[in-house]
């Protein structure tokens, strides 16, 4: 192990109990999550692989502590799959956040990351939820609307902590220099 892979570990470590302590903490805020944004800043800054464990730790943490109890199997799956995609969104992301200085273009990248977070999250999620409680069309149709919420919130998110993301990147890429 290199010594920039083991200082990863903590940072994974932490940043999945972020995670955890935040989807409780925003649980009154009915699907608004800083999840998808928390792992979209590990690719971002480290890399798909390890934003892809941050994001696995962290749900798998979320859905099987749950106060209200584990998800079911098939929910859990689908809920930490769909999380540990944002770590390689973000990753993807990295590149062309970089090379555009254009506001506009990192506005609409940024519109563009949570729009792919949220919906590859939030479409297996439903399709599993209403095939597990059925009526299959009625509860899909419902649970796609109600993920609207989460697209908005996510737009809004991504484009206001991007900065915040920036001087955190930073801070860590002077401290591995």
């Amino acid at each position: 192990m290199t010594p920039q892979s083991i200082r990863l570990i903590p940072r994974i470590a932490l940043f999945s109990a972020i995670i955890y302590i935040f989807s409780w903490a925003t649980s009154f805020l009915l699907n608004v999550s800083l999840i998808f944004f928390i792992v979209f800043s590990c690719g971002y800054m480290w890399g798909f692989i390890p934003g892809m464990i941050t994001g696995a730790v962290g749900m798998g943490l979320t859905t099987l502590f749950n106060p209200y109890g584990p998800a079911m199997p098939p929910i859990m799956i689908v809920q930490i799959l769909g999380t540990m995609f944002s770590g390689v969104v973000g990753a993807f992301s990295y590149k062309y956040l970089n090379q555009n200085k254009n506001k506009l273009s990192v506005v609409l990248i940024l519109i563009s990351a949570s729009l792919v977070c949220t919906i590859a999250y939030f479409l297996p999620l439903n399709i599993v939820d209403a095939w597990l409680f059925q009526p299959f069309w009625e509860r899909f149709i419902v649970g796609s609307l109600w993920s609207l919420v989460s697209v908005a919130s996510n737009i809004v998110i991504f484009t206001l902590l991007y900065p915040l993301l920036i001087s955190f990147y930073e801070k860590e890429r002077r401290l591995v220099c």
